[in-house]
């Protein structure tokens, strides 16, 4: 797999408008799509070029909308035979919210969309965000292959558990690509206070105890690409638990585990370290928190090997 250097500083304002960009497109799925447990309806998905809404019911039958992160384009078709595109580059978020709801329309969907970014401090309208952004189309598609490395790993993880678990997905809201593990049991209610998001939205998505795990490419109080792991509700003792690998560590602040995405690129077995850092703090949330582990995990799923029952 390719593991390639990805520098937040070095692409942080094509980064701010990939997010953005991601944010137009996903608000499109999210207002076409019912609404499914702890927003799931509204992600977006790693494809082999970028990453995708999957089919929207939209129109007389649907519409698929693609970042191609290769070709750095917009594309979008309808069940219906039409297609769409138009080519990311420098411009401004105004610009691409116009030229994306124009795509909507020419492939006979609704272009019709919430039209304030989420959970994003002091956030402007799309319409009223006319400032040109940078494109640095290479540092984008590094980003895509080292999230097409991720996506792997976090999507093996995942076979290990037979319980609720969500799918592999990107949150164009707080712009991480994540996978979230349940115990089966209800949560105390969240007290909400994500900005830009209403509480109603955050409480649901956390109406039940959780062990989350995921990948940032950096922004906020983290300016470096980095793994997080964060138990809701944290149980007593979770900031204190031996997690893997050595360079992982208890941020106080965000309440979660850390690990810098380059400890992993340069590490011997980067699969191996990430993999580690995953089963480990899942580990310490489950044990910490009282799951019932015997019955909600299973061994990893292996190709054309029919797990056991």
């Amino acid at each position: 797999m390719i593991w390639p250097d990805i520098p937040y500083p070095a692409w942080r304002e094509s980064c701010s408008a990939l997010h953005l960009y991601c944010q137009v497109v996903g608000k499109y799925r999210l207002a076409r799509t019912p609404w499914i447990n702890h927003s799931w309806h509204a992600t977006l998905y790693v494809n082999a070029r970028g990453f995708t809404t999957s089919l929207v019911p939209d129109g007389e039958g649907g519409v698929e909308i693609l970042l191609d992160l290769i070709d750095h384009a917009v594309i979008g078709a309808s069940t219906d035979g039409r297609m769409a595109r138009f080519n990311l580059g420098p411009m401004s978020v105004a610009d691409f919210h116009g030229r994306f709801l124009d795509l909507v329309g020419q492939l006979g969907g609704t272009p019709e969309i919430h039209g304030c970014p989420n959970e994003v401090p002091d956030p402007v309208p799309f319409t009223e965000d006319r400032a040109e952004r940078p494109y640095d189309a290479d540092a984008v598609n590094r980003f895509f292959q080292a999230s097409v490395a991720i996506d792997r790993v976090l999507k093996h993880f995942r076979t290990g558990f037979l319980g609720k678990a969500s799918p592999v997905h990107l949150f164009w809201g707080s712009f991480d690509l994540a996978v979230t593990r349940f115990s089966g049991r209800r949560a105390p209610l969240h007290p909400g206070g994500f900005p830009s998001l209403p509480d109603n939205v955050t409480r649901e998505a956390y109406s039940h105890e959780v062990s989350s795990a995921g990948f940032w490419p950096g922004g906020g109080p983290v300016d470096f690409p980095a793994f997080y792991s964060y138990a809701y509700p944290a149980p007593p003792g979770f900031a204190d638990a031996a997690v893997a690998p050595d360079a992982a560590y208890y941020d106080a602040g965000l309440g979660e585990f850390l690990l810098p995405y380059d400890a992993v690129r340069q590490s011997a077995d980067p699969e191996a370290t990430l993999m580690a850092f995953l089963d480990s703090t899942y580990q310490a949330a489950a044990d910490l928190g009282g799951w019932d582990r015997a019955a909600l995990e299973c061994r990893r799923g292996e190709t054309r090997r029919p797990r056991s029952l």
